[in-house]
């Protein structure tokens, strides 16, 4: 594993700098899109289990599949992602806690990383209203549709790899899979460290402390990074 991450490092980033990575080397080198739809196919026949394939955003180097272990469908994911299979309905509860295995899928070259990742969701304070709304806070319709001007908040958490021994199963079925499709699992706890000898750049003054392997290979973002999405029930 570590010679093949070292290779890879070497052609993608040949100053070993930061942000200098070199495009042409990238381009078609990972998983793509298709791929990453028949490996989540795939994965949701072997665990048998939700896996959803998600595109990364323009700044990440990867895709990902979420395998839902701990809940149940229409997932919270569903919901924050606005599937159609998802109802705000189904989150009226005080609280919803999930549980997934995260499959990274590299788009510069063909690795995969699997963090354990926590989704939470809990209903927001009350949003201000106008004033005409507040006179009519008592009025019945407004009583039988007070979740209304509560916004849903989504919480997800992820972990610098997969701890719950609940998810251990699953994670080294997942692993058998991405092998069968010639993709290489990296393990995380591996790739959290900076790489010896490459210069960070500008990343601290964008994300804070030094980039991983990791930041390098998949996203730019710490990788136990929290992200909050709040959906508006109107």
């Amino acid at each position: 594993m570590f010679a093949a991450v070292e290779e890879a490092l070497r052609r993608l980033y040949p100053t070993r700098r930061w942000a200098e990575r070199d495009e042409e080397a990238a381009f078609g080198a990972g998983v793509g899109a298709g791929e990453g739809a028949r490996i989540a196919r795939a994965l949701a026949a072997r665990l048998d289990a939700q896996a959803i394939l998600r595109p990364g955003t323009p700044h990440e180097t990867c895709d990902y599949i979420y395998v839902l272990c701990v809940g149940r469908p229409p997932s919270l994911l569903e919901l924050r992602e606005g599937l159609p299979s998802a109802e705000m309905g189904e989150a009226d509860a005080a609280e919803i806690h999930e549980l997934y295995l995260r499959v990274a899928l590299s788009s510069v070259a063909r690795f995969a990383a699997v963090q354990e990742v926590a989704m939470r969701a809990a209903r927001g304070p009350r949003l201000a209203r106008d004033a005409h709304d507040a006179h009519n806070a008592d009025n019945a319709d407004n009583a039988n549709n007070a979740n209304n001007d509560r916004p849903l908040v989504i919480t997800e958490a992820p972990r610098t790899g997969v701890f719950d021994p609940i998810l251990l199963r699953r994670f080294q079925a997942l692993v058998a899979v991405l092998a069968e499709h010639g993709v290489r699992h990296l393990d995380f706890g591996e790739i959290i460290e900076p790489p010896p000898g490459f210069d960070p750049g500008d990343y601290a003054d964008r994300y804070g402390g030094t980039p991983a392997v990791a930041n390098y290979l998949f996203y730019p973002q710490p990788p136990n990074a929290v992200t909050t999405t709040l959906i508006s029930s109107t």
